[in-house]
């Protein structure tokens, strides 16, 4: 028996190190994003210090291993074998869980989850001993569970969503009154103020403050903090305001970049001290349960785990081993920059490429929170709202979106905020030993002070408030999955003992490795080579070159698309006519984006070269006609298929494929020509129009005939006309893409002509 408990024991130590690294990938938008966001320094200069800030954080975070032993449930009303259950079953459901986030490129709570799989794993087992006693009912159930303070913490971790965001939004509405977007011009003294009272927040909630129950220091330090925390403050702040202006003044540091320095710091330590026990606390429990069972003779079955309710400090070589595998995750993984990515984009202060779409609740938030302000406005003054405007009113940059992200997403005023306020309510939350949600925490600030300096516009509040509320989502699908899954997980190790754990510790591989794959899929999408570019050249000319390879990608993916369309419905294959939708509905959306660029292609052109903008707004227009034709050939085939019609006729096969091979070489000749810019060949093309356009009228021809006399399937016939007849749009869509560059294009540029062929 004690074998299997070894073997377990095992197990949960590779998967806290497996817990280490997906909880870290999701938990790094928390202390990275106000640093990557502003771009203050260079993102190795970010990583090396918040790495610091990690080792130092999970050096301190003995203290906080406790919740996981008591906080949720009452030790002592369990036995050994049980509270093992509980912990493995824990540890499976957490790490499938934030790798499903972390896949999904969302960041959600691992405290959340933690706290809830311990309830949901603790809950389900404690239901099976009540059940199995005769005397007890569920009412009872208050006895296993500690529920002051396990509501303490829901409560607590609900709170601090909306503490967050207030407080961010408020500090950030006041901190910007004060120094404006143009806080370089202001006199030193702006900054170096400001700089005391960030540092000064900093220093003190995060290095003492949080150090509370560390080892760096003792009883006589903290009653010595405590006991003088007015002065110590005051002072701090008058201290670091002099350093600052000093070094401002005589060494020309950027005050604004060296408080996001010390935040990132002061967050990753803060991240690291609260968080540790997400990770490692479970395991670390199982281990001390082992212990304290092993050398006492009693069965598993008999042997109460009251030593869980007792006080046990964790060896530091154990935390210094978890904080660098945090550290090494936070260079080396992917997931946590889409994660960090996610956060950053929603906090983005210019116009970006949104990922998430609007929704009813969002559309109404906007539309009410809208009137609100308006409403508020007809109270103030006039001159007041003028004045507040002016102090909020960000400069305009006009860039195509996706030089946007080359920009900062934000200023370091705004990233110095986030890390200030951030850092002192979770500094706070972890001097209480509360297991405060860092991600909710930094989110919700990142979101207020995103809503203070007016980010959030009118172009791009429903976007924005549906990827929050679609987040927050994610947190409320956190908690319900993590206790439901974990009851399960629970349900099935108690009853399966060694048969299930190897069941479902292959099912966690499988899935692990399922969703890298998924991520590693997407990531190789993001770099395809066939993806559209949005045009930059400020000059006629220059788009046409830019947007020949566009051209040539559209041509070739559409090429293909359309003989998947003909092939699939000759061959009745649900499959890959249903894969051929998901390919044109990835083209239309990149042609989409295309449109949305336009406002910003306008903006970037040369004076003399305006009229580019024409040409650039044809091409769009004609690449949109292309794409609706092919979406909707796409839709009626797999529509066809997919309601069992009957299948086309012989005849009718052969004569698509005719006409399909025919499109082939003219969409081959057309790729050709625009792949190597060989743009007068396009005149040779545009000549065989007459000839395309008559075969696909004779094949309509021919089946008006075969209606009139022997064709008996309403479904079959219109399916066909209307693929014939969407045939012709796309190909007019084409031919009028080809005119436009045509006319366009200076023909003495071009390269000699290749030999096209039939």
């Amino acid at each position: 028996m004690e074998d299997y408990y070894i073997y377990l024991l095992a197990v949960l130590a590779i998967l806290a190190v497996a817990d280490l690294v997906v909880g870290v990938s999701n938990d790094a938008a928390n202390f990275l994003n106000s640093a990557v966001g502003s771009k203050a320094v260079s993102f190795k200069t970010i990583l090396l210090v918040a790495s610091l800030g990690v080792i130092f954080g999970a050096l301190s975070s003995s203290g906080m291993m406790e919740i996981a032993r008591k906080g949720i449930f009452n030790p002592g009303e369990f036995v050994f074998d049980e509270i093992m259950v509980i912990f493995m079953a824990v540890m499976l459901t957490d790490i499938l869980l934030l790798d499903f986030f972390n896949t999904l490129g969302l960041p959600t709570s691992t405290t959340v989850s933690i706290v809830f799989e311990l309830l949901g794993a603790s809950v389900c087992v404690a239901l099976i001993k009540i059940s199995a006693n005769n005397t007890q009912t569920i009412l009872d159930l208050g006895q296993y569970i500690n529920n002051e303070k396990a509501l303490e913490i829901v409560i607590g971790i609900l709170l601090s969503v909306v503490i967050a965001f207030t407080v961010g939004a408020v500090v950030q509405f006041v901190t910007r009154l004060l120094l404006t977007f143009d806080f370089k011009e202001k006199p030193i003294w702006y900054g170096a103020f400001f700089g005391g009272i960030s540092i000064t927040s900093i220093i003190y909630f995060i290095l003492i403050k949080g150090l509370k129950s560390s080892p760096f220091m003792n009883s006589e330090m903290m009653k010595a903090v405590t006991s003088n925390t007015f002065f110590l403050i005051a002072g701090g702040v008058v201290i670091w305001s002099v350093i600052s202006y000093l070094m401002i003044k005589f060494f020309r540091i950027n005050i604004y970049t060296l408080i996001i320095i010390f935040g990132t710091f002061a967050l990753a330590m803060a991240f690291a001290g609260n968080d540790m026990v997400n990770f490692i606390g479970v395991p670390i429990a199982a281990f001390n349960s082992w212990e304290a069972w092993s050398v006492s003779g009693i069965s598993p079955s008999m042997y109460s785990m009251t030593v869980l309710e007792e006080q046990i400090q964790t060896q530091p070589l154990i935390l210094l081993f978890a904080g660098l595998i945090m550290v090494l995750t936070l260079w080396f993984s992917s997931k946590a920059r889409a994660v960090i990515k996610t956060s950053v984009d929603l906090s983005r202060q210019e116009e970006v490429k949104e990922r998430f779409e609007p929704n009813y609740l969002s559309r109404g938030i906007v539309r009410n929170v809208s009137g609100v302000g308006r409403a508020f406005n007809y109270f103030l003054p006039k001159s007041a709202i003028a004045w507040i405007d002016t102090r909020l009113t960000a400069p305009t940059t006009v860039l195509a979106v996706e030089k946007k992200e080359d920009l900062p997403a934000f200023d370091l005023v705004r990233a110095a905020v986030n890390l200030m306020v951030a850092s002192l309510l979770i500094s706070m939350a972890t001097s209480m030993k509360l297991p405060l949600s860092t991600t909710y925490v930094t989110f919700m600030v990142a979101m207020g002070t995103s809503l203070a300096d007016r980010a959030w516009g009118s172009e791009s509040a429903v976007y924005r408030v549906a990827g929050v509320l679609n987040v927050i989502g994610g947190w409320f699908f956190t908690a319900i999955s993590a206790f439901l899954a974990a009851s399960i997980m629970a349900l099935i190790l108690y009853y399966g003992k060694g048969y299930a754990l190897v069941g479902l510790v292959l099912l966690a591989i499988f899935l692990l490795g399922k969703n890298f794959l998924s991520h590693q899929k997407q990531s190789k999408q993001i770099k395809e080579a066939d993806s559209i570019k949005k045009a930059e050249s400020s000059s006629t000319q220059g788009v046409i070159y830019e947007s020949a390879s566009n051209i040539a990608n559209v041509v070739k993916r559409g090429n293909k698309i359309y003989t998947s369309a003909i092939n699939g419905l000759a061959t009745q294959d649900l499959a890959a006519l249903k894969k051929n939708k998901k390919n044109i509905n990835k083209l239309s959306k990149e042609i989409e984006e295309l449109n949305e660029n336009v406002f910003y292609f306008i903006k970037n052109l040369d004076e003399p070269s305006v009229q580019a903008s024409n040409f650039y707004l044809h091409v769009v227009s004609y690449l949109q006609d292309m794409a609706q034709s092919l979406e909707y050939i796409s839709k009626i085939s797999h529509k066809h298929v997919n309601n069992n019609h009957k299948k086309l006729k012989f005849s009718q096969i052969k004569e698509l494929k005719e006409v399909d091979e025919r499109f082939e070489r003219f969409f081959s000749n057309t790729q050709k020509a625009f792949e190597t810019n060989s743009f007068e060949d396009i005149g040779i093309i545009l000549g065989r129009k007459k000839e395309i356009m008559s075969l696909v009228t004779d094949k309509i021809q021919k089946q008006v005939e075969r209606t009139r006399k022997e064709e008996s399937s309403p479904k079959n016939t219109t399916l066909y006309f209307n693929i014939l007849l969407e045939t012709k749009d796309l190909l007019t869509a084409t031919m009028n893409l080809l005119e436009e560059y045509y006319n366009a294009h200076d023909s003495s540029v071009a390269p000699a002509k290749p030999n096209l062929s039939e």
